[in-house]
């Protein structure tokens, strides 16, 4: 029989759950702040490059885009986050018609994925996070056009999102090792079996060569960063934390990409995609092995909904509307319960309360509070990001002003990290002073060689610890106030006036710069 192409039969369709995940986003984008990875990103706007230390590229053109088309503020950076979730849950939905699945299918398999934590937690921020699981999506749909139709243009557009993927992040190289093994291990090898393979391979490394040869010429700084992440927070992910935490991360919809990886190994209807089952299983046991962290997997979930609403839609095929419509409501509906946890869409003492709740009547979740350092805290850590940040830019812009109009003339700003830095650079638009310096993350790149400023006004991630070991080469330093706020993950961070640094002072921050500019 050859094949139908049954996409226009259901699009309307599909929207309707493209309509709900996009509300849900906007609901809650308005909320708490900017969080300190999207303040890193912004800041790249400003200095497009074809890579930076810790991402690829692909990020700092999207911020660029958005900031000129919305501007600069907290709703305006998630707009394409939000798109990008939409266009998430549409794939999904696609998949799933090519599976062979109908209406119910799609339902099951969109609805489990818009109410799934992982996905309202991780399809909102503007990091490459959600950019990532598009493509990974993305490549998986059109593999799956190819399997269906043999029509080479799908390989040629599975080249294209392969470069651009690895441009979003390297993870997307993993993902696409583990489909091709996939494939080759599978019945449909010989999907493989074509010289088009190689052009659309060629494509993949064309998109992606500018960002290999920047990372050539600047001594491969994610091979530096991958060590540091390893050492400050990868080596402390468990196997069994990692395991536990994929089988809880989707709530209830645990029982639908159960039953559809089930499915994918052992139905007939489905041998066609069984490379989707072996893919997951070679993109798991890389990660497992690797200590990855949780949300690294969540791009390999959307196939398995998809063939699970398939799978349930096949073992129901002669139930009525009624139980089918309670399936819908029990695989999805309770996830709701944990949603003010993984997106704001509550007010924040609304929020806490739920924090508080959770934590004491559903152990279970107890991870969702569990921060890097692998102690409880009263939120999530991505929640403590997003506070304190506009503290930080008033306290900085007192300090400003605490200047004279000469003094200011011969002032620089400094800050230890990339998330306060970030945020300096960020409120530097409202409250007009100099941009920042600092010798973290890609920031590294575009630091100044001097720091010999007559006065620095310097924010100190550890309250003033920082400043007892170069105190003696300053003339005097006086404190203008630090971050209070108990929820921030910043909570102690102080803003300094430093007076008159000595040319030591200058002489560590140089020897700091050559260091980091070889990492």
């Amino acid at each position: 029989m050859p094949y139908q192409n049954r996409k226009s039969t259901y699009s309307s369709f599909i929207l309707i759950f493209v309509g709900i995940k996009v509300g849900l986003n906007l609901l809650a984008i308005p909320h708490f702040g900017f969080h300190r990875d999207e303040l890193l990103h912004l800041v790249l706007a400003d200095h497009l490059a074809w890579g930076y230390k810790e991402v690829p590229p692909f990020i700092a053109f999207i911020a660029k885009i958005s900031i000129t088309l919305f501007g600069n503020s907290v709703s305006a950076a998630r707009i394409f986050p939000t798109i990008c979730a939409g266009l998430i849950v549409w794939l999904t939905g696609m998949i799933t018609v090519e599976l062979g699945g109908k209406k119910f299918a799609i339902a099951l398999a969109c609805l489990s994925l818009i109410f799934a934590p992982a996905f309202a937690a991780s399809d909102y921020l503007f990091q490459p996070v959600v950019f990532d699981q598009l493509w990974w999506v993305l490549l998986v749909w059109l593999i799956c056009k190819y399997s269906n139709t043999a029509s080479i243009k799908y390989l040629y557009f599975a080249g294209l999102v392969i470069g651009v993927g690895l441009l979003t992040k390297y993870t997307m190289g993993f993902f696409t090792f583990a489909v091709l093994f996939g494939i080759l291990i599978s019945k449909q090898r010989k999907l493989l079996i074509c010289k088009h393979v190689l052009g659309a391979a060629l494509l993949a490394f064309i998109v992606f060569l500018p960002n290999l040869v920047w990372q050539i010429t600047h001594h491969l700084p994610v091979a530096t960063h991958m060590k540091m992440l390893r050492e400050q927070q990868l080596d402390y992910i468990k196997p069994i934390d990692f395991i536990m935490q994929e089988l809880t991360v989707n709530g209830i919809a645990l029982f639908v990409w159960l039953a559809g990886f089930i499915f994918l190994l052992f139905s007939i209807r489905l041998h066609k995609f069984q490379f989707m089952a072996y893919s997951f299983i070679l993109i798991f046991a890389f990660y497992l092995v690797m200590n990855g962290k949780p949300y690294y997997l969540f791009g390999a979930f959307p196939m398995l909904f998809a063939a699970g609403g398939f799978a349930f839609e096949r073992w129901l095929k002669t139930s009525g509307n009624y139980l089918r419509g309670a399936v819908l409501a029990i695989f999805t509906l309770p996830n709701l319960i944990l949603f003010p946890l993984v997106l704001p869409i509550l007010p924040l003492n609304k929020t806490l309360s739920v924090f508080e709740f959770t934590n004491k009547n559903l152990p279970i979740f107890k991870f969702a509070t569990t921060w890097e350092d692998q102690k409880t805290h009263a939120t999530t850590q991505d929640y403590a990001d997003m506070f304190g940040w506009d503290d930080m830019g008033k306290l900085v812009s007192k300090a400003w002003n605490s200047l004279t109009p000469e003094q200011q003339k011969h002032t620089q700003i400094y800050a230890d990290n990339y998330g306060e830095a970030g945020a300096v650079h960020q409120y530097s638009k409202i409250y007009h002073y100099p941009d920042v310096i600092s010798l973290n993350s890609s920031f590294t790149l575009w630091a100044p060689d001097k720091l010999d400023g007559q006065y620095i006004i310097y924010v100190d991630d550890k309250g003033g610890g920082n400043i007892e070991s170069f105190k003696t080469a300053l003339e005097s330093y006086s404190k203008v106030g630090e971050i209070v706020n108990p929820l921030a993950r910043e909570k102690g961070t102080a803003v300094f006036i430093l007076v008159h640094p000595s040319p030591a002072l200058n002489d560590r921050y140089s020897k700091e710069l050559a260091r980091k500019r070889l990492q």
